[in-house]
């Protein structure tokens, strides 16, 4: 069992950057709601906990709060921001709301040594977000760290391993940030790095193993990333009873059946693909709406998989390639936190389901799971391939999508991939695709007159998928790129490039 960090989420859109720059340690950590009880903790076996920083003020008489005992556990405690103010509150110090907010890159200074912030350079540049700060520190408290402004940024009980901090030590703008996170972790908490691709491995085949026992084990393979890692793992732990079904929903990308099927051939995995096209699309007619087209998506996939499952003896579970982003955008583990969309493999399954759902991968970033990839020997040209939303083209062919729609998608989508290889740049960028609007613009074309569709090209670093930056391809390679599209693909007279970065945008655009 490995040692665990509990982060306790009080809505701030930085935990999900916290649990990566844990893991980051090679520690385990889970992001849980923040009226987990000190006794639920307990029972967790938790080695430390960080509470995460939160957009609401403790004084807000609605603002999430938090079980005194936790601070009789007797573990180390991490308060950040928001977390900070409820541990100075609850152990009797004083925060009163700002004057004047800090908000942005501020050094800090440190008045006496501490764990937390050795090898921390003095003056160091952190991220403040707040309005409210803690005026006086509880008792046998000591002020550790105090902003260029001079408010306290750090404090540390004297004699018990409980730590607060002003600013997001998470954040890539907290230079050092990291150091502070890995002192936490190594230098007061005392853990040990237990976290890695090779344990989770082990881990892994001994679950399915046991899991699954001598059932048949129904996976859902979409020929991207995650489930065909999946498949690797299932079919080390299981062999033969590991069924991976490959459903063509309509919504698949230029010769993408064909390609699957040649990648997992080559390594000697059986797969079983079966077309679904007609009943996705039917459903799909006349739908506009993003979260309705996922929930349509979601239903079909599993229905099918059903369908398939009846045709096969000793059916007992469905495997799939749920991350632990698609976990917590669909908002079921974190509290206090909004539904950014449904994921076909969260959001999606309906109540009512005969086979049981096997996630191994549900709590793993993407990088994680193409380090269990490498474990495991999955070839580098499926490790490497850019993540496929589980809608498929549904998810970029904006509006209502239809058989013509989705070829003018996929032609489009074909010609910038094809060019980003044949340029080097495929292999530079985390992602990238094209997205059909449901928009027309005016055009001229061999001297006449065109009304036709606007198509958006994407492409983002990232490395997990949590944020994510646009990338500055070069002008010479858009432009050979929007010059093919337009003259070969009918149906397109304009495109346009998204300079727009996660947050505040998404990555994909529905």
């Amino acid at each position: 069992m490995h040692e665990l960090v509990l982060i306790l989420n009080f809505g701030s859109q930085y935990t999900q950057l916290i649990a990566r720059r844990i893991r980051e340690e090679q520690v385990y950590c889970r992001i849980v709601h923040s009226d987990i009880t000190a006794a639920e903790i307990n029972e967790l076996s938790a080695k430390a906990l960080i509470l995460s920083g939160g957009p609401n003020s403790t004084f807000e008489t609605d603002a999430p709060q938090l079980d005194p005992n936790i601070f009789k556990l007797g573990i180390p405690v991490l308060g950040v921001c928001y977390g900070m103010h409820l541990m100075a509150r609850q152990l009797k110090g004083e925060v009163v709301p700002g004057v004047t907010r800090e908000y942005g890159p501020m050094g800090v200074h440190f008045p006496i040594a501490s764990p937390l912030f050795d090898g921390v350079s003095d003056g160091s540049q952190v991220w403040m977000s707040h309005g409210d700060h803690v005026e006086s520190i509880p008792p046998d408290f000591q002020i550790i760290a105090r902003s260029s402004s001079d408010l306290i940024a750090g404090i540390a009980h004297i004699s018990k391993p409980f730590y607060g901090v002003q600013f997001h030590p998470e954040v890539n703008h907290t230079v050092q940030g990291q150091t502070i996170i890995s002192n936490f972790l190594f230098k007061v908490s005392n853990f040990n790095r237990d976290w890695t691709s090779s344990s989770f491995v082990d881990d892994s085949l001994k679950f399915i193993r046991e899991t699954a026992g001598d059932k048949k084990v129904l996976l859902g393979l979409s020929g991207g990333v995650d489930s065909s890692v999946l498949a690797f793992l299932m079919h080390e732990a299981i062999g033969d009873n590991c069924i991976p079904v490959f459903i063509n929903n309509g919504l698949l990308r230029e010769n993408e059946t064909a390609e699957v099927k040649s990648l997992f051939e080559a390594s000697h995995i059986k797969i079983y693909q079966y077309d679904y096209s007609a009943a996705f699309l039917s459903e799909l007619a006349g739908v506009s709406e993003p979260e309705s087209k996922r929930k349509i998506i979601g239903r079909v996939f599993i229905e099918s998989f059903e369908e398939v499952a009846e045709q096969i003896k000793d059916i007992g579970f469905l495997a799939q390639g749920t991350l632990y982003p698609d976990v917590i955008e669909s908002g079921t583990v974190t509290g206090h936190a909004v539904t950014i969309k449904s994921h076909h493999n969260v959001g999606g399954l309906p109540e009512h389901m005969s086979l049981e759902v096997m996630e191994p991968f549900n709590e793993l970033f993407k990088d994680e799971v193409r380090s269990v990839g490498r474990i495991l020997n999955v070839p580098s040209k499926i490790i490497g391939r850019h993540p496929f939303p589980g809608p498929g083209l549904a998810v970029r062919c904006l509006g209502e999508v239809t058989v013509e729609r989705l070829s003018i998608l996929r032609a489009a989508d074909q010609i910038f991939i094809d060019t980003l290889y044949e340029t080097g740049w495929y292999d530079k960028i985390w992602q990238a695709f094209t997205v059909l609007l449901p928009l027309k613009t005016v055009g001229v074309m061999g001297d006449k007159r065109t009304y036709e569709s606007v198509l958006a090209i994407r492409a983002v670093h990232s490395l997990d998928g949590m944020t994510a930056d646009w990338v500055r391809i070069p002008f010479e390679i858009l432009a050979e790129v929007s010059s093919k599209i337009v003259n070969s693909v009918t149906g397109i007279n304009r495109v346009v490039y998204d300079v727009t970065s996660k947050p505040p945008g998404t990555i994909e655009w529905e």
